[in-house]
C-alpha cells in the first residue's frame, strides 16, 4: 500500500505543499501542463533550490503578471473555473473539494453563505494554482492513504485584508477542528488557509509516523528563513511493511484500507462497575470499538486491558476519558493500519417488516451479509420465533436481493 506522509513541522502552505512535491519527484513540466487545462493565463511557476538551516528544499513561487492579476474571487468563479477546465475528473473533484472547505469555514467566519464568499488573498491567481497544483500532484504520485502530522501554526498575528488578526487566522482555526494541530515560539504564520485547506481536504491525522518503508523524501521551502529552525514541509512516500500476511507480496487486494490508533491500558485497581460507564463514554465521544481484556499483571493480580479503537482526530478526547474517568496512571497508544470489506447498510423488506442488514464486499462482490441485531431481537420477541432463524431467513432474503 503506498503512503504519501506530510510532515508538517514548520507549518504549510500552498506553495510548500508544490515545492516538496517537486522536490519528491514530480516534473514540473507535467505540473505545467496540466494547469494550463485551468484555461487561466497571467502566471508562471519559478522552481528553485534553496536551503533553511542547512537543509536543500525546493522553492515554487507563483510568478503573477500585476496586469492580469485578480485580487478578488468568489468561490462561484473558482468552481465554474474548475469544472470547465480540461483537467480530468479526480482532479477536479479533489480541487473542489478543497476550495469548498476553505469556503465553508469563510463562510462560517464571515456568517455568510458558502456561493457569496469571496476569497481575497485565497482567490488569489497563485492560491488557484496552488490549490489545482496540490490535487494534480496528488493524482500524479496516486498514493493508497495520505497521512499528515499534527500541523505546526505558529503564533502571533497576521496582516490580512480583514486587518491584523491572530494565529492561526480565524477560517485556518475553523479547518483545523478535530485535526492535531500546535503552536511553536515561531512568531509567523506557518500554516496559511490554502495549505490548511489541502491538508485537512486530502489527508487523514496521524499523531505519530505511520510505520512505512520509506522510498522518497522531498523538502518544501516557505518564504521565510527562520533562525530558529529550518522552514520547510516535508514529505515522504513509501509503502506499508509487510508486517502481517495481508500486505505480503502476492496477498489479497481490493479491500479498504485507513489509517487508525489503539489506545490501550492495565487497570488492575478499579472498581469493576466503572466500565460500563467509561465504555459507554468512549463511544460517545468516536471510538470505533470498545473492548475490555482480563489479564494477569504483577504479584498474580487479576486485572483488565481496556483497549479503545480510534480515527487519529479522536485520539485526544478519548485519552482525556480513559486519564479522567479510570485509575490508569499512563496509556500506551500507537498508530495501525486497518483493511476492510466496502460496507453497506441497506434497509430490505422482509415477511417481518424492514430489517437493516451490512453488507460487506470486496471489488463489488458480496463477501458478508450481517441482520441489525436489534430489529432482529424485536422481531423474535414479537413473533415468538428464535433469533437464530430470523438471521438465517434475513440472511437468505437479502442474498436475493444482492
Amino acid at each position: 500500500m503506498k503512503i504519501l506522509y506530510f510532515d508538517c513541522f514548520s507549518g504549510i502552505s500552498g506553495d510548500m505543499v508544490l515545492g516538496a512535491m517537486a522536490d519528491a519527484g514530480v516534473d514540473i513540466k507535467s505540473i505545467k501542463k496540466e494547469l494550463k487545462k485551468l484555461a487561466m493565463e497571467g502566471y508562471d511557476l519559478k522552481v528553485s533550490k534553496v536551503k533553511r538551516k542547512g537543509i536543500k528544499g525546493t522553492k515554487v513561487d507563483v510568478v503573477v503578471d500585476k496586469k492580469k492579476h485578480f485580487h478578488h474571487t468568489s468561490y462561484k468563479d473558482i468552481k465554474r473555473m474548475i469544472e470547465r477546465s480540461r483537467l480530468s475528473k479526480k482532479i477536479k473533484e479533489d480541487s473542489l473539494r478543497i476550495f469548498k472547505n476553505i469556503a465553508e469555514a469563510e463562510a462560517k467566519i464571515h456568517r455568510t453563505s458558502v456561493d457569496n464568499v469571496h476569497f481575497h488573498e485565497v482567490g488569489a491567481v497563485d492560491s488557484i494554482v496552488d490549490v489545482v497544483g496540490a490535487a494534480i500532484c496528488i493524482n500524479i504520485l496516486s498514493p493508497d492513504i495520505i497521512l499528515s502530522s499534527p500541523i505546526n501554526t505558529g503564533m502571533g498575528m497576521v496582516k490580512t485584508e480583514h486587518g491584523i488578526l491572530p494565529v492561526p487566522a480565524p477560517a485556518t482555526a475553523e479547518m483545523l477542528k478535530g485535526f492535531p494541530s500546535y503552536s511553536s515560539n515561531v512568531e509567523f504564520e506557518l500554516a496559511t488557509p490554502t495549505g490548511v485547506g489541502i491538508i485537512t481536504t486530502m489527508a487523514k491525522s496521524s499523531n505519530t509516523m505511520p510505520n512505512m518503508k520509506t522510498n522518497v523524501i522531498g523538502y518544501g521551502a516557505g518564504s521565510k528563513d527562520f533562525s530558529e529552525s529550518p522552514n520547510l514541509l516535508r514529505i515522504m512516500i513509501g509503502e506499508t511493511t509487510p508486517s502481517t500476511p495481508l500486505f505480503k507480496k502476492g496477498g489479497m487486494g481490493g479491500f479498504e484500507h485507513d489509517s487508525i490508533t489503539v489506545i490501550e491500558s492495565n487497570i488492575d485497581d478499579m472498581n469493576p462497575q466503572f466500565y460500563d460507564h467509561i465504555m459507554s463514554r468512549l463511544f460517545k465521544e468516536g471510538a470505533l470499538d470498545v473492548f475490555m481484556t482480563p489479564i494477569i499483571m504483577k504479584k498474580n493480580r487479576p486485572a483488565v486491558k481496556i483497549t479503545a479503537l480510534s480515527e487519529n482526530d479522536s485520539v485526544n478526547r478519548l485519552a482525556d476519558i480513559l486519564l479522567g474517568e479510570t485509575t490508569s496512571f499512563g496509556l500506551r497508544m500507537y498508530n495501525t493500519e486497518r483493511v476492510k470489506l466496502e460496507k453497506e447498510i441497506k434497509t430490505i423488506k422482509t415477511e417481518y417488516g424492514n430489517v437493516k442488514v451490512k453488507i460487506g464486499k470486496r471489488k463489488g462482490a458480496v463477501i458478508s451479509i450481517t441482520p441489525e441485531y436489534e430489529d432482529c431481537k424485536k422481531i423474535a420477541e414479537e413473533k415468538g420465533i428464535p433469533i437464530k432463524y430470523i438471521y438465517e431467513k434475513i440472511i437468505s432474503v437479502a442474498k436475493i436481493k444482492e
